[in-house]
């Protein structure tokens, strides 16, 4: 059976945070957050938005780019950190919203890779049953960075994107596929309370215990930066495809320092890289299905093109995918 995208959707806030408005937030030089990150602006929720409102708007967008009747999806996966709560999953939530009531639906935790590893599975559910499934990475970061760090605040964004995925005639769909972790970086990237380790406490919301930290910036950009490159080599390799055979490189938008360092890596000219990180931020999951679906609607990515999406995230993932349009 071969499996394509039928149809892509991205949803992002209307609240647009420019740069000058963080930098004089933190007293920093005008300039010092592009140079940094490459992000000139990033979306954030107003107070009443939630995960499930970006991911409903974008899955719905994915559908009806598709043409797909919501009644006629099997799966919703929905690829997130931050649901709209700690139980239930948010997935089911959002298949009610959007009349895909007769769908199964389940959250996946896979941080930054969280939208690749959901579009393996959804290839393989639909290789294995038939059927259409909706894949959805969606994250509301911004209630989730410390107020007073620029590192995470300037880099972290919030939005959704979708895909509708199911059977096509034509030669299509995963070509080659690359995944490992490092656990021995757990605590990379991380949100210390919360959890089974170290509950929510009384004093957690007081000390910030909630919101999320980085350790050691130097050394996760170079580890990251690596892996990234290597899981690209490694998914090239398994769909035996030279660097030439590439139409469009699709990263997790991450920073532009480590988009460009991982770009040079793999020997990838600029002109075949997707680049959303200047507007949209760092959604984690939400950057590579809010990539495809902006390619998608200016006409830059088109049936039989051959696509490679790489992706690192928290826990020290990894993930790279070749597939075919």
């Amino acid at each position: 059976m071969n499996i394509t995208i039928l149809g892509a959707g991205h949803a992002v806030p209307r609240r647009m945070v420019t740069n000058a408005e963080l930098e004089r937030r933190w007293s920093l030089p005008e300039g010092w957050i592009e140079r940094r990150t490459g992000i000139k602006q990033r979306p954030w929720v107003e107070p009443e938005e939630a995960t499930s409102d970006l991911a409903v708007a974008a899955g719905l967008r994915a559908l009806e780019r598709a043409a797909v009747d919501p009644a006629d999806i099997d799966l919703v996966i929905l690829a997130t950190s931050t649901p709209d709560h700690l139980l239930p999953p948010t997935a089911p939530r959002v298949a009610h919203l959007m009349g895909c009531d007769r769908a199964g639906a389940f959250d996946l935790t896979g941080a930054c890779c969280g939208f690749l590893f959901g579009l393996s599975q959804g290839e393989s559910h639909v290789r294995a049953r038939g059927g259409k499934v909706l894949v959805i990475g969606a994250n509301v970061l911004s209630r989730r960075v410390r107020p007073e760090d620029p590192n995470t605040g300037s880099l972290f964004s919030d939005g959704a994107g979708a895909v509708v995925l199911g059977p096509v005639e034509r030669q299509a769909g995963l070509c080659g596929y690359s995944s490992g972790s490092n656990g021995a970086l757990w605590d990379s990237v991380y949100i210390a309370e919360g959890g089974s380790r170290s509950p929510f406490a009384a004093e957690t919301f007081a000390r910030g215990g909630h919101l999320m930290d980085m350790k050691n910036g130097g050394g996760l950009f170079r580890e990251a930066v690596g892996d990234m490159a290597r899981v690209g080599i490694a998914a090239l390799d398994k769909a035996e495809w030279s660097r030439d055979e590439v139409d469009w490189w699709v990263p997790h938008q991450a920073n532009a320092r480590m988009i460009e360092e991982v770009r040079k890596t793999l020997s990838l000219p600029e002109t075949k890289t997707v680049r959303t990180i200047e507007h949209y931020g760092n959604s984690s999951a939400g950057t590579i299905p809010i990539a495809l679906s902006l390619s998608m609607e200016d006409g830059r990515l088109n049936p039989g093109h051959r696509l490679l999406m790489t992706a690192v995230g928290a826990g020290m993932l990894r993930i790279g995918i070749a597939w075919r349009l």
